[in-house]
């Protein structure tokens, strides 16, 4: 499917992901290379890139801030170039979680109860501990306190004030720590994550930067049937909701119910051949290289 294209792969980024990023973009670049097309990488620090002459394609490997926020689609298609993944309407929705937050509820996705606070006018929490705190326009769990002492608060909010005026505080759900992908509109296998200490942060999702011990995953996860099912039917619902195109890779907490509760939806998951996008795919039978192509097949013909 990708046989004679030739595609860029746009990496790295200004964000705090972009170390990941490059690692993502290396393994679609050799993916893409094995299935045939002629690959550019291009290192984005900024809007000011340069794409080489003759692209078909852009494969958006770019996590976090300018790649995932809609920014980067708004750029690609002022300049009239393809690229994969969501659109920049969906992209922007998905990476803004309060605005995330008020369409789940708006369209009956289970998510846990939240508040929006505005550091400026100096508001504070409402809701009663534990909860968790969190900047609405990160990702990879970049700045998520969970808090379970209320005198805890202030520290985090001084912490908070360093990723910008507004915090997103949400009932903390207990429960297991799961993650869909959606691709071409259909769900893949759930995975349950199991962070070997602490929560599923930025150290233990990537211990190779250096900073955690890492996690181990369960692909199908563990858990029965019926709550594979309801799982998978909250993410999609989630998924939809925000309206993104291609493929998104949705977070959820199974609780001690099995009720699942829709964290995120995350428009440019991680992409190297260990990240749980690639997993879910190879449960479902679709290889790393055959996972790329798709991506490359499915935004070709998604209107721009």
């Amino acid at each position: 499917m990708v046989n004679g294209m030739h595609i860029a792969v746009l990496m790295g980024g200004p964000g705090s992901e972009r170390h990941v990023s490059l690692r993502s973009a290396e393994g679609v670049a050799a993916a893409l290379a094995k299935g045939g097309a002629t690959v550019t990488s291009v290192d984005v620090t900024g809007p000011d890139f340069e794409l080489p002459v003759g692209v078909d394609m852009v494969f958006n490997c770019i996590h976090g801030t300018f790649g995932e926020d809609g920014a980067l689609q708004q750029l690609l298609e002022r300049r009239g170039i393809r690229y994969t993944g969501a659109r920049a309407t969906s992209s922007e929705r998905a990476f803004d979680k309060v605005i995330s937050k008020k369409l789940f509820i708006e369209n009956d996705v289970p998510t846990p109860p939240f508040e929006a606070i505005s550091l400026s006018r100096g508001q504070k929490p409402t809701m009663a501990v534990p909860m968790v705190m969190k900047p609405p326009r990160e990702g990879s769990s970049v700045g998520v306190h969970i808090i379970h002492d209320a005198a805890a608060i202030p520290q985090a909010l001084e912490d908070l004030r360093t990723y910008g005026d507004t915090v997103l505080v949400e009932k903390f759900i207990r429960g297991r720590e799961l993650t869909v992908g959606i691709l071409g509109g259909e769900p893949l296998p759930v995975i349950h994550i199991r962070p070997r200490d602490g929560f599923y942060d930025m150290n233990n999702k990537y211990p190779w930067l250096g900073g955690g011990g890492g996690s181990d995953y369960l692909c199908p996860a563990d858990i029965s049937p019926a709550a594979t099912q309801k799982t998978q039917a909250a993410a999609l619902r989630a998924h939809r909701a925000l309206g993104v195109e291609i493929y998104s890779r949705v977070d959820v907490i199974l609780d001690d119910m099995d009720n699942p509760w829709v964290l995120e939806v995350n428009t440019i998951p991680g992409m190297t051949e260990t990240s749980l996008l690639p997993k879910a795919a190879a449960a479902a039978g679709i290889d790393y290289p055959s996972l790329c192509a798709r991506i490359v097949h499915l935004s070709r013909t998604c209107p721009p």
